[in-house]
């Protein structure tokens, strides 16, 4: 089954459940990226359901070669420090990416509160991107968390999955603040820190090489990117002065603007 026969195949077998929920199919488009764009939509609005493994066989093969189709990995490991000379710094990295393809002991997620990932069909958010390029795993993997816990995951905490598709191993989930009106309290600014305390501390507690953290609570969460690098940067130093030798942390932002931000704090501008 080549990539095309796998895509049609995915998109009629989740059309299928559609169906069957009274829901009318949508007309498969002829060209291939506009395909893809409908699977992906597919993939999002999937409740997590149990899934045959035959399908996942065919999923696993076709996000396999979406990996390859989309450039293949980025080694965390390779990527080169912002200062060599600075203990600490020595092992913070920063790379503008997508962090679906970060080959690295962990990712971050900054999630919502559900723990289930993005809805919303073909959404340009990290949760939703992780979710759609990891595959239907994983959203079964978070609702068999959610379940044992009862309740929405507060902001502050980590939960961890398989990282299923991705090239990386796992996945840490973790929910942060909401900011109203771009405005943090002191409370906020708490949360956000224990946002990456909590994944900091998970990732030392089992030894992993590389964490590569992405840019928790802004966007449309609302808090200011600046002051939400800062208090990343001031929490990654101390764990790496005071907890962890051997760790190396990789900030992964997304936007030109998050990456100048980055910059300025860690290095001074360039």
């Amino acid at each position: 089954m080549n990539q095309e026969e796998r895509r049609h195949y995915l998109i009629d077998v989740l059309q299928a459940e559609r169906t069957a929920q009274g829901i009318a199919p949508v007309p498969i488009p002829p060209d291939a990226p506009s395909q893809r764009s409908l699977l992906r939509a597919l993939m999002n609005v999937r409740p997590p359901a149990p899934v045959d493994a035959d399908v996942l066989a065919i999923q696993d093969a076709y996000l396999n070669e979406r990996l390859r189709e989309r450039g293949g990995t980025v080694d965390a490991a390779s990527l080169p420090p912002v200062d060599a000379a600075d203990s600490a710094r020595s092992r913070i990295a920063l790379w503008r990416g997508d962090i679906t393809l970060l080959a690295a002991d962990a990712i971050v997620n900054a999630a919502n509160g559900q723990l289930l990932g993005c809805f919303v069909p073909g959404h340009h958010c990290i949760d939703n991107a992780i979710h759609t390029f990891a595959g239907m795993q994983l959203r079964l993997a978070c609702a068999e968390l959610m379940q044992k816990q009862g309740h929405e995951e507060p902001a502050g905490r980590v939960k961890v999955t398989p990282a299923f598709n991705l090239p990386s191993a796992l996945v840490f989930h973790t929910v942060g603040p909401i900011v109203r009106d771009g405005a943090p309290t002191a409370r906020d600014r708490a949360l956000l820190a224990s946002c990456y305390r909590s994944c900091l501390e998970e990732a030392t507690a089992r030894h992993l090489n590389t964490l590569a953290l992405c840019c928790i609570s802004t966007g449309l969460f609302g808090f200011p990117q600046r002051e939400a690098a800062r208090i990343a940067i001031e929490t990654v130093a101390d764990h790496l002065t005071r907890r962890d030798s051997n760790l190396k942390v990789i900030f992964d932002v997304f936007l030109d603007a998050d990456k100048c931000i980055y910059q300025e704090l860690l290095c001074g501008a360039r």
